[in-house]
């Protein structure tokens, strides 16, 4: 519980912290990329936390984040072996495509 607890906080302070001036965001991964994969799992987990669960990536991933968000055999989402099931599960998760991130800004200099 604890564990679940802690990590709502760190997501609800995340914008909180992208938006502060002088401080450089991390880089958004390219979407259907393992990092971006494991960036969805983080925000939508799909296993039992016992570390069992389908794969990130596999199409029985898919599948149940489809699930988890609603959206299974919904009209309109693209297939799930396409970059834009990823965009648009992006978009539904909170978790941009590099593609579609701002430009960084560099840190000011003391």
């Amino acid at each position: 519980m604890f564990k679940w607890l802690a990590v709502l906080v760190l997501i609800a302070h995340l914008p909180a912290c992208a938006d502060e001036p002088g401080r450089a965001s991390a880089p958004v991964p390219q979407s259907c990329s393992d990092a971006w994969y494991r960036l969805v799992e983080a925000s939508l987990p799909t296993g039992d936390g016992q570390g069992h669960g389908p794969d990130p990536g596999s199409d029985e991933w898919k599948s149940v984040i489809e699930f988890r968000l609603g959206i299974r055999g919904k009209a309109g989402v693209p297939a799930r072996d396409s970059e834009a099931w990823c965009r648009h599960v992006g978009r539904l998760v909170g978790v941009a495509d590099a593609a579609d991130a701002p430009p960084a800004t560099p840190a000011p200099r003391d």
